[in-house]
């Protein structure tokens, strides 16, 4: 074996929902080490989705979960040297890989929004993508087209 099996992370629970995803969500949306000030972000976000829901009987950590298993990824393309050119090969994503993806895509859509404050940002967004609308589900589908596209070159795979 020429690769060394990386061990698994252990995270501890968030205090108010008692979630391992929710702790690995903060910390993709942690900037400089202000851990707190993200999960202010997150919480704030999660009361704005009470507030946005109107006759949706899930409570908000719910919405957000259906939220980010839509915006997952399942295949994605690697770049492959063959003779003299690059070619692009569909690879399935392993499941912890894709809950990083799709929790990653969450972040940064978000953060390009054109709301005032980053809990609104991220509460709109987390809505988009429970409602299977926003850029969130814009950019998951065009992995998934890249990966359509290059079906060909599946069996080159590594």
């Amino acid at each position: 074996m020429r690769k060394i099996k990386r061990k698994a992370k252990i995270y501890i629970p968030d205090p108010k929902f008692n979630d391992v995803l929710v702790t690995r969500f903060v910390n993709h949306l942690m900037k400089n080490g202000k851990k707190s000030l993200a999960y202010k972000i997150f919480y704030s976000a999660m009361n704005k989705i009470d507030l946005i829901k109107k006759n949706e009987e899930k409570s908000s950590i719910e919405i957000w979960k259906s939220g980010l298993k839509n915006v997952t990824p399942y295949v994605e393309v690697k770049s492959r040297r063959m003779g003299g050119s690059n070619i692009k090969i569909p690879v399935s994503i392993p499941s912890t890989i894709r809950i990083t993806k799709a929790m990653k895509i969450l972040v940064t859509c978000a953060s390009i929004r054109n709301e005032k404050t980053m809990a609104n940002k991220l509460a709109f967004e987390i809505w988009d993508a429970f409602n299977e609308q926003g850029e969130s589900i814009k950019r998951k589908e065009n992995i998934h087209k890249m990966a359509e596209a290059n079906k060909a070159f599946s069996h080159f795979r590594f």
